[in-house]
């Protein structure tokens, strides 16, 4: 049966992984929409290929520039309300969320109220609404499918487990384009050093945030809440060659780990066609080839963020919200050169201490939230 699908963040490195996975088997796959961000060129390029119903774009103005070199009939779209109505107007099966950031949280929200399935490659949403999302997402019968690697290969471990035979999870860290350097030598570093990741090809922002170690602490928020467990219960481990991409630890201390080569390609694809398996364009591993594995120790002190990840988990309501913005925004300071790569973890630890933790029971107080840190985390 051919499967509908809708891409929010079409142009970014998941969204053109997707687009490989259906390129892979074309007549499995019928693409609904494509949403992009300022990206165009490459968007135009992808209509035409994949000719959807709909595509959209961040403003008008990139709207009607590329309208005029799209397929005839396809739809155009612009700005916040565009995404929306992407994520939610129209007869996909699934909506893959790729955007960076927490832009699509109202957009992955619209899409769920529809009945649409989520293929889930943007763990801001989950770190920001998480109590919204999943809420929803079960009222409505709607499955959330994890995408990143670690999730995925959690999700994959857990496949006719018992949830309460799990006794708890580890996520595995490349460690970054900084892994090897001590915290003394990363004054100074420049952003194309940080910029140079060692196993993954992926987005300048999720590179970065690698590097802090960011990333790992957002998934540990999002595995939070994709699996039910208590933050004592998920660990962090560091495995530089990326090859165990996360593993459970069972009641009976048996491990079920899943491993491949770091390809982004195979949890998309797992995502889409779950609970099947399907041939993937990915290669297979050589163990024998590989020859060994490294493991270290999660040291928090080297990587604060992680820590001020965990913190800000374990006293949930908005302070997820406010770790996530004030990362945000920090990040991209560092990408334009206007902070050092050590400030990314100051600015994020003073807009923390400056917030007085609330509830958030809805978007427009998580949306007031995120608004205020992003604030404080571009003036500090």
């Amino acid at each position: 049966m051919t499967k509908k699908l809708t891409i929010l963040g079409s142009t970014g490195s998941i969204g053109t992984q997707t687009l490989d996975v259906v390129a892979n088997e074309p007549d499995r796959y019928e693409i609904e929409g494509l949403a992009a961000g300022n990206n165009t060129a490459l968007l135009i390029e992808q209509a035409n290929r994949f000719r959807p119903r709909c595509v959209c774009l961040s403003t008008k103005a990139l709207a009607d520039e590329a309208a005029p070199y799209l397929p005839a009939g396809t739809k155009v779209l612009y700005g916040e309300e565009g995404l929306v109505q992407i994520a939610a107007d129209n007869d996909s099966d699934t909506v893959l969320t790729a955007i960076v950031g927490s832009r699509g949280l109202e957009a992955t929200l619209a899409a769920i109220e529809a009945g649409k399935h989520i293929g889930l490659a943007n763990k801001e949403t989950l770190v920001t609404a998480g109590h919204l999302v999943m809420k929803r997402a079960s009222e409505k019968g709607v499955a959330i499918l994890p995408v990143d690697s670690e999730h995925s290969a959690i999700f994959q471990c857990l496949n006719g487990e018992s949830r309460s035979a799990v006794k708890a999870i580890t996520l595995t860290a490349s460690g970054g384009s900084f892994r090897d350097r001590t915290r003394a030598e990363l004054h100074g570093v420049t952003v194309e050093q940080a910029l140079s990741h060692p196993n993954w090809s992926m987005g300048a922002k999720i590179t970065i945030d690698s590097a802090t170690m960011a990333n790992k602490g957002l998934e540990v928020i999002e595995a939070r809440w994709l699996f039910g467990l208590d933050y004592d219960d998920i660990h962090v481990l560091v495995h530089p060659e990326s090859i165990i991409h996360s593993y459970v630890e069972f009641v009976d201390h048996s491990i079920i780990a899943q491993l491949g080569l770091p390809d982004m390609r195979v949890p998309i694809q797992y995502a889409l066609t779950y609970p099947e398996r399907r041939p993937s364009p990915s290669e297979s591993l050589n163990l024998a080839k590989l020859g060994a594995l490294h493991f270290r120790e999660m040291d928090p002190d080297r990587y604060p963020c992680l820590r001020m990840a965990y913190e800000s988990g374990r006293i949930g309501r908005s302070a997820t919200t406010v770790f996530n913005a004030a990362n945000e925004v920090a990040v991209a300071r560092f990408l334009e050169g206007a902070i050092t790569f050590l400030d990314i973890e100051r600015v994020i630890a003073d807009v923390l201490e400056r917030h007085s933790v609330t509830d958030v029971p809805d978007v427009a107080a998580i949306m007031e939230i995120d608004a205020w840190a992003r604030s404080e985390a571009a003036a500090v």
